[in-house]
């Protein structure tokens, strides 16, 4: 008989603990992950949530009673784990992380040989399968547990996406942890850098006193403005708990939204590697398509999702990736995600440039307005998407279904799609220079979504 396990998502695991991710299934999830993988080294690293050691002990104990050689990286982010894997040539690793959900979550994400995503289209949903079956095959040898500390390795590696650290100014820099596990790579990349930090929420915390760090929230990102403001600060970052987002603030306190950043390091990229791909997310498209297309390369497409974005740059040879939701993957990086490398990167832009942050993105700001990512809960996801598309029927758009639903007009676009790890439908909208419309199809879109939910 099945024991049915219900935190596998599209592309982790993620879930309440204990009643939807708990010790016995940790431990099956590393039974089925070793059978699936038949891998011999894997990397596994943990977040500062108070679960997290228990599902770490259960989960290794599940990947050495199947044979496997776990490299415990211990407290990290989780780059950290996509480093190892790569970096050492593993079969894989895994991050205990719950990321920006109530601290009553965990999970987990999964990478194969050379960082590799799995997610529900190569393998997760095999992993949950033979997890919820619960019947293992006899090993001859247990694995072993050896601490790995990748440190100095890694943090060389963070500063070689840096032509000269020596050209760096020194930045008055906030920084946000949010009590998460980003402060401990800080602390070392501080020894390297020109910046002086003021630092907020340092100590790593589960019990996050100060919320979980999430800076999409706009009412968790207040010490972070003041600080800025406070002490003249050139510009500020904000992480999420596993730090494989990072968020910018400019000298203003203005929170950036992400999809500006995209286009930022997409341009600066592309500039240094002209005639490379790069790879976004559907939501908001036309501020990347229009600088890749400026500085020579090529905007791809892809699924909303860590592991899809991942998948895509692999089949395209992408040299960046981003999402809106503050996610940069990068093709040095094994293809993955960093929230490291984003912000090292900005403060080299800002230095050669002489260009404060609020002057690199003014005028992308001016150019593509957007209403920021809009968050309803509804009953019926597939009903309010019907809706949606009747209320247009006749009208001359084009049509996208990468993910959930794009419309896009002559003088502005939407995206709908349904959230692949809570209840919700997210809703962004842009325009071509017209702040107004842009909120005037944004509140007409808002309304019916409310009137069929």
């Amino acid at each position: 008989m099945k024991n049915k396990i219900s935190c596998f998502k599209a592309y982790d695991a993620r879930g309440k603990v204990p009643s939807e991710l708990n010790e016995d299934i940790a431990y099956r999830v590393g039974r089925a992950y070793a059978e699936f993988l038949q891998p011999q080294q894997v990397a596994v690293g943990r977040d500062v949530r108070l679960t997290s050691e228990a599902l770490f002990a259960a989960l290794t104990r599940g990947l050495m009673d199947s044979g496997v050689d776990v490299l415990d990286l211990g407290i990290c982010g989780t780059e950290q784990v996509y480093f190892a894997a790569f970096h050492l040539s593993l079969d894989g690793g895994i991050m205990i992380t719950a990321s920006h959900n109530p601290v009553d979550y965990n999970g987990f994400k999964f990478v194969r040989e050379n960082s590799k995503p799995i997610s529900s289209d190569s393998g997760l949903n095999k992993i949950r399968q033979i997890a919820e079956e619960n019947v293992f095959k006899p090993v001859d040898k247990k694995g072993k547990l050896i601490a790995t500390d990748l440190s100095e390795s890694y943090i060389q590696h963070l500063l070689s996406y840096l032509r000269s650290v020596k050209n760096l100014k020194p930045f008055r820099v906030v920084t946000n942890n949010g009590n998460g596990v980003a402060s401990p790579v800080l602390d070392l990349l501080e020894k390297h850098l020109p910046f002086e930090f003021i630092k907020l929420q340092h100590d790593p915390d589960g019990h996050f006193p100060n919320g979980v760090p999430n800076p999409l929230l706009p009412e968790g990102r207040a010490p972070t403005i003041d600080a800025i403001l406070q002490h003249k600060a050139d510009f500020g970052i904000a992480w999420d708990g596993d730090f494989d987002r990072c968020f910018l603030f400019d000298g203003n306190g203005r929170f950036i939204e992400g999809y500006y950043i995209v286009g930022l390091l997409g341009a600066q990229l592309l500039q240094q590697s002209p005639g490379e791909n790069i790879v976004h997310d559907p939501r908001l498209v036309w501020n990347t398509q229009e600088l890749a297309k400026k500085f020579g390369g090529q905007a791809v497409q892809s699924k909303a999702g860590h592991a899809f974005i991942k998948e895509k740059m692999r089949e395209v040879n992408a040299i960046y990736g981003g999402e809106m939701s503050a996610h940069h993957f990068f093709r040095d990086f094994g293809y993955c995600d960093s929230g490291m490398i984003p912000w090292l990167l900005i403060s080299e832009i800002m230095s050669e440039q002489n260009k404060s942050l609020a002057q690199l993105v003014d005028e992308r700001i001016q150019a593509y307005p957007v209403s920021g990512e809009i968050n309803m809960s509804v009953t019926d996801s597939r009903k309010v998407l019907d809706a949606v598309l009747q209320h247009f029927a006749g009208q001359s758009y084009q049509f996208d279904d990468t993910d959930g639903i794009g419309l896009s007009f002559d003088t502005w676009r939407f995206n709908i799609r349904s959230s692949n790890t809570e209840p919700l439908l997210r809703l962004n909208v842009e325009s071509r220079g017209d702040i107004q419309l842009m909120e005037q199809k944004r509140d007409l879109l808002i309304g019916l979504i409310k009137s069929c939910s």
